[in-house]
């Protein structure tokens, strides 16, 4: 029996095209002057532990395979040529080895496709930073995640600065490619089990006219349902976007940040939306003259944590880990337009609260459209329809890690900085996560250098914006 893609995972596969970046990552960044005990931290070394560790989840050593006229959802195959070294590389920082350095370095392996004829993964080894410190970024595609199947940072970072040792032998072997003939066969034997949907298929033709008629009736779905929806604000966050992107990074102290959710008598989570509101407050000044007090930006954030009630169980994602991606969610509004930095607290709190509870607000995920069907066009078509539609629901996504992660350690080397890197799709020109990890929030930025050519100033406004929340700094009370 093969190991079929399921639909949410062949929907993230299809929407890898021209303007998405369909991968998550990590961005570690290690201190190898603070290792204890003759630990290190090299090529060979990490290549070592990436191949030890990927016993752990089997998907990494597994290419997507299609099946013949798309009469079924690709399959998980494993990958006969596996070559742990293409997919663990090297990379050196130019002079002077900054954190400008290491983020335009970033950016430009995020703008680089995945080979889907390989393991949807990389990693690099980035070494010449000017600190002497050492950084390491996994590239994930995010159809590969899921039970069972984390990140590649989840399986690589320890807590425990002794585990990194532990690299048990392998012995693995990659199981013989089922042929064309076999994948359509099975395809078939599927569809005969679902004969409404198998005789549909037949009826409709061709594969192409299939998906020229989904493509025409969705889009006609798609334009009713604006209409009547609660869109978001129009903003250039929705442009018409590129494949190419930049990245910036940015900390906080997070003992400070609840030190400010205590005097504004709100939650850490509170704080860090009213930093992201001031940071896009910034960001849009910095073109516009003026912002109408009214103004705000549309965010869609994960539901975990704000509404005890929501039911997440049979959710089929991380189980596990830091991952931010994926759940359920809410969106709410940031008052960008509001210059006091105590009354964009409050109502950024206010919203949020409201928000988090109300149906109307809350969405179960990205998801496909028609789910069960089988067949490669329908989930193709589905793909792209829904981000179309969630185009008009929201103006910028949050990925928000759901637990505070505690000391990590690579190959017994300590991870001084850990920062998610999310997914961008098409026509959204920014997506932002944040991560607690020991005393530090960690922000990621991931934009695309098309509309925001001066990301990087992203980070001097995280900082400006984190200041003025401060008592005594113009975040008191009002």
């Amino acid at each position: 029996m093969v190991n079929r893609l399921s639909a949410r995972e062949a929907m993230y596969y299809f929407l890898d095209e021209a303007g998405s970046t369909v991968h998550v990552g990590t961005l570690i960044v290690v201190d190898p002057a603070a290792a204890e005990g003759g630990a290190a931290l090299d090529y060979h070394s990490l290549v070592a532990l990436t191949e030890a560790r990927i016993q752990l989840a089997p998907r990494y050593r597994q290419v997507v395979k299609s099946v013949v006229l798309g009469l079924a959802r690709p399959v998980w195959v494993d990958d006969p040529e596996f070559d742990i070294n293409f997919h663990v590389r090297r990379a050196g920082l130019p002079g002077p080895g900054g954190v400008e350095q290491l983020q335009d370095l970033v950016g430009r392996v995020l703008s680089r496709p995945l080979d889907h004829k390989r393991p949807l993964w990389e990693m690099y080894l980035i070494e010449g930073l000017a600190d002497g410190g050492m950084a390491v970024l996994t590239k994930t595609h995010r159809c590969m995640l899921g039970r069972g199947a984390p990140e590649l940072s989840q399986i690589l970072l320890d807590s425990d600065p002794g585990a990194g040792g532990e690299t048990p032998e392998d012995l693995w072997m990659p199981k013989s490619t089922p042929g064309t003939v076999q994948l359509a066969v099975e395809a078939i034997a599927e569809g005969l089990a679902r004969p409404g949907e198998f005789v549909e298929n037949i009826v409709t033709g061709p594969v192409s006219g299939l998906r020229s008629l989904a493509q025409s009736s969705a889009a006609q779905v798609t334009e009713a349902i604006s209409q009547v929806a609660n869109a978001a604000p129009d903003s250039p966050l929705n442009r018409t976007t590129t494949s190419t992107r930049s990245f910036a990074v940015a900390s906080v102290s997070a003992s400070e940040a609840t030190r400010i959710a205590e005097h504004h008598d709100c939650t850490r989570s509170d704080v860090e939306l009213a930093i992201i509101t001031g940071v896009l407050r910034r960001w849009l000044l910095s073109f516009t003259e003026t912002l109408a007090a009214g103004d705000t930006v549309r965010v869609v954030l994960p539901l975990m944590g704000r509404d005890e009630e929501f039911d997440t169980s049979g959710i089929d994602g991380p189980d596990s880990g830091w991952s931010g991606e994926d759940g359920p969610g809410f969106v709410t509004d940031l008052p960008v337009g509001e210059a006091n930095p105590a009354v964009v607290i409050s109502q950024v709190a206010g919203f949020a609260s409201r928000n988090a509870h109300s149906a109307t607000r809350q969405s179960r995920r990205l998801g496909p459209l028609l789910p069960d069907l089988g067949v490669v066009p329908f989930g193709d078509v589905a793909a792209r329809v829904f981000t179309s539609w969630n185009r008009h629901t929201y103006n910028l996504p949050i990925a928000v890690a759901p637990t505070p992660v505690g000391q990590r350690w690579c190959n017994g080397v300590p991870v001084r900085d850990l920062f998610l890197v999310p997914s961008l799709l098409a026509n959204r020109a920014l997506a932002i996560t944040v991560l607690t990890y020991t005393d530090r929030i960690e922000f990621a930025f991931l934009g695309d250098r098309g509309v925001l050519a001066d990301l990087p100033a992203l980070v001097d406004y995280t900082h400006d914006a984190f200041d003025e929340l401060r008592p005594g700094r113009g975040g008191d009370k009002k």
